[in-house]
């Protein structure tokens, strides 16, 4: 069976359609923050992470200088280097292929792999969505960026959100039993609470310790008990 036909290459394929659409906001916004379409365009061959372009792009477009920018948009995108922890056992990649994977180690490629049953279906559901998702991102932030104003705000269309929600999609089905909830939920609060008073970035690193709060102790029982 070719590998698009299969399940992991669809869902792959359709989180790439789905995640790219929006990057027509990321273009749009970055423009609109005084970026050139080539500037805005390095952001999404280079640093490739949405949540990061757009916290460039609010400090930026804010007044911030390029030390605080960088130093934003690097915050948020630490979270791609844990992904990359976990899924350098499960691609197994070598020489450049290693390279590209590790580039293509974002929120929807994660997903799409970790949410499969076997390790074929890993492997495909991995490059199918990150590939997807960075052709069609790039394509789009240049059409944006190319539009400009003709867009008006980008976020009126919600597009902003659309990989947001795209992620909880996925991960939604995975919060089976009592650890994952209550890690989702202590995420959630401490969001919440952090979100008003820090800079873009901090939240989803202090959101990252529910799962060391509610994952530890029970790992400390465990060793007890084999003790």
């Amino acid at each position: 069976m070719r590998w698009w036909r299969t399940p992991a290459g669809r869902e792959g394929l359709a989180v790439g359609a789905a995640t790219g659409a929006y990057g027509i906001s990321c273009g749009a916004l970055g423009v609109a923050a005084g970026l050139t379409v080539w500037q805005t365009m390095a952001t999404s061959l280079l640093l490739f992470s949405g949540g990061s372009q757009f916290a460039f792009f609010g400090v930026v477009a804010t007044g911030g200088g390029a030390v605080a920018a960088v130093g934003t948009s690097t915050l948020l995108g630490v979270r791609n280097m844990f992904y990359g922890l976990q899924l350098v056992r499960l691609l197994e990649a070598r020489g450049w292929r290693r390279l590209v994977a590790a580039h293509l180690t974002i929120d929807e490629s994660t997903a799409v792999a970790i949410s499969q049953v076997d390790r074929r279906g890993q492997r495909t559901g991995f490059w199918a969505a990150g590939l997807a998702v960075f052709v069609l991102w790039n394509l789009m932030t240049l059409l944006g960026a190319l539009l400009g104003d003709a867009l008006g705000d980008p976020r009126a269309w919600g597009l902003d959100a659309a990989a947001a929600g795209a992620f909880v999609a996925l991960l939604w089905p995975r919060l089976q039993g009592r650890d994952p909830l209550a890690a989702a939920a202590l995420a959630v609060v401490l969001t919440v609470v952090v979100a008003p008073v820090t800079t873009p970035g901090v939240p989803v690193l202090v959101a990252a310790l529910a799962a060391l709060v509610v994952g530890l102790p029970r790992r400390r029982d465990r060793t007890q008990v084999v003790a």
